[in-house]
This record gives structure tokens, sequence and C-alpha cells, in this order.
């Protein structure tokens, strides 16, 4: 059973993720060209940038729930991967804010499966 600051941190950093990846994700499928600039840098295809501000709206909104939260989480951990491995080798200044959001989307994760049967929290 979590406590007081213990649920207070879990919302903190579950709106974070959620509201930061439906924002990215919005943008992207607007056709911001900032957005889409590292999928050309990589010469992936345009649809791509596409499907993965897609994928960032629909788990963003997935986290919301505790249904969908765990698989929202692991769809999130390889988008999150990309984004850390574009910013460290194509030399693009900081990677944190990826690698940050990619370990909480590893602890939701956790959280909504193993969590839920051992009462996994940040306390």
């Amino acid at each position: 059973m979590m406590n007081k600051l213990g649920k207070f941190t879990y919302w903190g950093f579950l709106i974070l993720l959620a509201l930061s990846m439906v924002a990215a994700g919005a943008g992207k499928l607007a056709g911001i060209e900032q957005l889409h600039a590292s999928f050309q840098t990589m010469q992936l295809p345009i649809w791509f940038g596409y499907f993965i501000g897609f994928v960032e709206v629909i788990a963003g909104i997935g986290l919301w729930f505790t249904r969908f939260r765990s698989l929202a989480a692991l769809a999130l951990l390889p988008i999150m991967v990309g984004a850390a491995y574009y910013h460290l080798v194509y030399d693009i200044p900081s990677a944190v804010p990826a690698i940050l959001f990619g370990i909480l989307a590893g602890y939701f994760f956790i959280q909504s499966t193993i969590g839920a049967k051992r009462s996994f929290s940040f306390t």
C-alpha cells in the first residue's frame, strides 16, 4: 500500500509521462517539421514519424487506464530507446528526457504487471 507521498509521486510522474507523450505525438501528427527532422536525419520514411506520433498519443491516453497501463508503457519503451539512440548517435543535445521517460515507462510497465501483485512502489 502506498502512502500519501508515494501516491503523489506516482500520479505526478504518470501525468508527466502521459501528457508529454500526448503532446509530442500530437505535434508529430500535426506535421510539425522540427518533430519530423529526426526521422529525416535517420533516413526513415515520412509515414514512420506519423506512426510514432499515433503510438505516442494512444499510449499517453492508455496510461490513464489501469487496464491498459502495462501495454501503453510497453509501447513507449522502444520509442524512448529510439529517441535516446537518435540523440546519442547523431550528437543531438540532451538525451536525458528520452532516457528519463524510458525509465518512467519501464517503471509503469513493472508497476502495472508485477507491482499489482507485490505492492511495488516508490516508497
